[in-house]
């Protein structure tokens, strides 16, 4: 059994696949984009003004909040501040819970951490925040935030084991993944360094199942709290990583021998969609190694696969490591430290086919339901040594799922060096297939640990060196991004930041070219308990926005309560300035006798 038996199983479902094309064809397969977006324009005269947005307006701001939750919003983020409590928090929380009790711990949680960052214990007590927020022009996007409790030693043995292949525990396949796509025992919790996001681990198929019976219980909730809802998954969560590794390896070797041969075509250095191969110099190339003879390539490359060019993009490329083409017999590359050829396409045995098969169709479960219900649904990013293949996975339920409007949303995690070549090259691809690019940009979830790993593994940082960078990264993928918006109404993203700047740029750019938020193209999201000096100003002013509302027991979520007071010392630069509004907000109750808003 071969990792290329992943294509066909997925696309076993597939009853739409459009072959890739060449940049003529493309406008004519972008039409449908284009002629809603004439559409549109004929109706922007009937549209009301954009009111203007104004993160200082405290009032405003704040008026969907009673005077004591600002009060524990101030405690909260004092108390993140405080660099010794954040360094011992989960001792005192252990002997907060031994003096006090499970019962008066609880209360008190919900008084303070968990009432900030946590909406309830379950769905039901959780409605009536999702229909206040909801009131004041904010979403809800559900998140069971329940993490297992695992001890680092314990974490480290389920990562090790569900990372590595049969062949090799049997020592015979170690050499032939890349050391960026095998498990390394130092990071075997990958908890470490990881503060905003909840991490998985496997265990079993059966707990699998019951992290997808999760994700539909949330997908249905959304469903129901609302007509334009969203939910979020985590493929980590639906299937042993172990093949999402092996994949990456794959789909990282390929573009690597891609910018190989693009270097001895003399093209090195350019950006990935202007970078372009030679058909014939490359079948020259593929003979001269001993991959295939003449004879072999003759049609492997044909006018019908890639048009009549004469080159070869990088999307083109990508497309061959599929079975409809006779090349993916012969996929090999050269490694790189003895200069063999060796197969791209790994071995599975029969039970790890199986545990792909099903995480391929826990995916395919999950999406079908979004559709049904009407939720859109965003998946999460994760490690680089999981990236490529999620993205890739991501990808092809996008092809077949997002039709007529974008149902099945891409992360990308903009202090990655390699971002904007990625939002360029899947745009094009949903150019040239005609299906809906739907797109969540972050900053990020993993940095600490993504360079302390490769340090010590010994790859390159695929961390963008500054947090300048990576702020100018963000904006410039949302930049092309929001002018994909301008010329085809079917696509849209989601800008998922608590950081100002950002969200006036957006705002900014939307002005400028012509996007209006009824348009429901351009989404905001925050997490809640944080920065809603952002969140309700852009709802009261009718811009599309919501909040990450998780939900779950007390003692459950404890874990991901200690992400958030750690993102919050990590980003006190805002939270200062968020301080700073609920402060003001609060002395301007008491000098006014409003100290006891209700809101309404």
């Amino acid at each position: 059994m071969s990792l290329r038996r992943a294509f066909p199983v997925l696309r076993s479902a597939l009853s739409r696949r459009t072959p890739l094309s060449t940049a003529p064809e493309t406008r004519e397969q972008h039409a449908a984009g284009l002629e809603a977006v004439r559409g549109r324009g004929a109706a922007e005269d009937a549209r009301p003004p954009v009111p203007a947005v104004d993160f200082g307006n405290t009032q405003e701001a704040y008026r969907s909040r009673r005077s004591w939750e600002l009060a524990r919003s101030l405690l909260v983020l004092r108390l993140c501040a405080s660099p010794a409590l954040l360094a011992r928090h989960e001792q005192l929380l252990r002997l907060a819970r031994r003096l006090l009790g499970q019962r008066l711990f609880d209360r008190l949680m919900k008084m303070t951490f968990y009432g900030q960052f946590v909406a309830g214990e379950d769905q039901e007590s959780i409605r009536p925040l999702i229909q206040h927020n909801r009131a004041f022009g904010v979403g809800s996007i559900l998140d069971y935030g329940v993490e297992e409790d695992l001890t680092p030693e314990e974490a480290e043995r389920e990562e090790m084991e569900s990372c590595t292949s049969a062949s090799e525990r049997d020592g015979h396949g170690t050499s032939k993944r890349e050391k960026q796509f095998q498990a390394h025992r130092a990071f075997g919790d990958h908890r470490d360094g990881v503060v905003s996001t909840r991490t998985y681990f496997y265990a079993s198929e059966a707990k699998c199942d019951s992290h997808m019976e999760m994700f539909l219980r949330c997908i249905e909730a959304s469903g129901g709290a609302s007509e334009d809802g969203f939910s979020a998954i985590k493929l980590t969560a639906l299937g042993r990583p172990q093949f999402l590794l092996q994949f990456s390896d794959v789909l990282t070797k390929w573009r690597r021998f891609f910018h190989q041969m693009a270097a001895e075509q003399g093209k090195a250095g350019l950006a990935a969609m202007d970078t372009k191969l030679e058909v014939a110099a490359l079948q020259e190339s593929v003979v001269k190694m001993g991959i295939a003879s003449r004879m072999e390539i003759e049609n492997w490359f044909t006018v019908e696969t890639l048009g009549v060019s004469g080159t070869l993009d990088l999307l083109d490329w990508g497309s061959l490591i599929d079975s409809r083409t006779e090349l993916s017999r012969h996929l090999v590359v050269p490694n790189m430290q003895t200069g063999q050829l060796e197969p791209l396409l790994s071995r599975f045995t029969e039970e790890e086919e199986r545990q792909m098969t099903r995480m391929l169709q826990r995916m395919d479960v999950l999406a079908k339901k979004a559709s049904e219900v009407g939720v859109r649904l965003m998946v999460d990013a994760e490690q680089t040594y999981f990236q490529p293949a999620i993205s890739r996975l991501t990808l092809e339920m996008q092809r077949r799922f997002n039709v007529e409007r974008p149902l099945i949303f891409n992360t990308y995690q903009c202090y990655l060096k390699d971002t904007y070549d990625n939002v360029t090259l899947d745009v094009e691809l949903a150019r040239r297939e005609g299906w809906c690019f739907g797109a969540k940009l972050v900053r990020g979830a993993y940095m600490a640990q993504e360079r302390a790993r490769a340090l010590e593994i010994g790859y390159e940082d695929p961390i963008n060196p500054t947090y300048e960078a990576t702020n100018a990264m963000y904006h410039r993928c949302l930049n092309y991004v929001l002018e994909e918006l301008k010329h085809n109404a079917r696509a849209a993203v989601m800008v998922a930041s608590h950081n100002e700047d950002t969200v006036r740029f957006t705002l900014c750019r939307m002005e400028e070219l012509g996007l209006h938020p009824a348009d429901c193209q351009v989404y905001f999201g925050q997490l809640l308990g944080m920065c809603d000096q952002i969140s309700f100003p852009l709802g009261q002013a009718g811009y599309p926005v919501y909040k990450y509302v998780p939900y779950g027991p007390v003692m459950e979520v404890l874990p991901y309560l200690s992400r958030r007071a750690l993102e919050n010392s990590g980003v006190m630069k805002g939270a200062q300035r968020e301080w700073q509004l609920l402060w003001q907000e609060l002395k301007r109750r008491l000098r006014t006798g409003s100290l006891f808003h209700r809101p309404a």
